[in-house]
């Protein structure tokens, strides 16, 4: 709100302010030379601690690709962001994946075919024991949006896809290239490959964008993203958290990190182990209980 403000005779207060500088100027010398009415000088300040990131900026989203190619099966990827460490971690979460849950079987894809990002959260959080804060699914468009924002990203590629160098060597890939690799349906170990070489392109894409520019331009990529996504993040969300994602970027040196998701290939099923899913649990959320 407006602070309201008045009409004052300026001229006159002006006078009376000169003449009190003048008049009392001497007194006040007298009284500071005499030590008459002497305090005890008061302490320092506190600093202000706005802005300073805890575990309690630590935060957990499902990031999904649904991409227009549709050979390619949606894309999983859970990230867990922790400021206060400099860290985020990214678990790429093979489509295929299925697991026993409560005596029943439950598949990612399926839950999220039936019931749409709410059902992919559900597994997520049932699988790992975890709490997800928030999810974000993300377009062709959206996707090479971020990718465009990062300033796209150099990562060895061993795909045999066409315009690209099947040598294993660093290559740049741009938006519409990145889109390409990670959503290629071809790779060796299939979607359990697939899901980790995502995982990875997104961590080599932070890391190795500039950090001070992200922190600058925030406000403008979180609107241009947002509105491409389909999100429960909310401007709310955005303003809570943005101190500990500006302080992230502008502190953290290579702070993403892949991780890939140890389990069983079953047939065309992809069975995720619950003894290292319960050690990711443990190093990485163990804050949430």
């Amino acid at each position: 709100m407006a602070k309201k403000t008045g009409h004052v005779a300026v001229p006159f207060l002006l006078t009376i302010f000169i003449g009190l500088i003048f008049v009392g100027g001497g007194a006040l010398a007298a009284w500071k030379y005499w030590g008459l009415g002497q305090r005890e000088k008061p302490s320092e300040p506190i600093p202000r601690t706005d802005g300073v990131v805890t575990s309690k900026d630590n935060h957990t989203m499902l990031l999904i690709l649904e991409t227009s190619n549709e050979l390619c099966p949606p894309t999983f990827m859970l990230m867990r962001s922790m400021p206060v460490k400099e860290q985020v971690y990214l678990i790429g979460i093979p489509s295929n994946s299925i697991s026993l849950v409560d005596n029943d079987q439950m598949g990612i894809l399926e839950k999220y075919t039936s019931q749409g990002c709410s059902g992919a959260v559900e597994y997520v959080e049932k699988v790992f024991d975890i709490k997800i804060d928030k999810y974000m699914k993300f377009t062709d468009d959206a996707f090479k949006k971020a990718c465009d924002i990062f300033g796209g990203v150099s990562f060895p590629v061993n795909a045999d896809i066409a315009g690209f160098k099947n040598d294993g060597s660093s290559q740049f890939l741009n938006s519409d290239q990145a889109l390409t690799f990670v959503t290629y349906t071809m790779f060796n170990d299939g979607e359990s490959e697939r899901a980790f070489t995502a995982a990875s392109v997104v961590a080599s894409m932070m890391n190795q964008t500039d950090g001070q520019y992200i922190s600058d331009t925030l406000d403008n990529s979180f609107n241009s993203i947002i509105n491409l996504t389909e999100s429960n993040v909310t401007a709310s969300d955005y303003k809570d958290i943005k101190p500990a994602i500006k302080y992230l970027f502008e502190h953290g040196n290579a702070f993403a990190m892949a991780i890939s998701l140890n389990g069983t290939d079953s047939s065309e099923d992809f069975i995720p182990s619950t003894n290292f899913i319960k050690s990711l649990k443990e190093q990485y959320f163990s804050e949430q209980e």
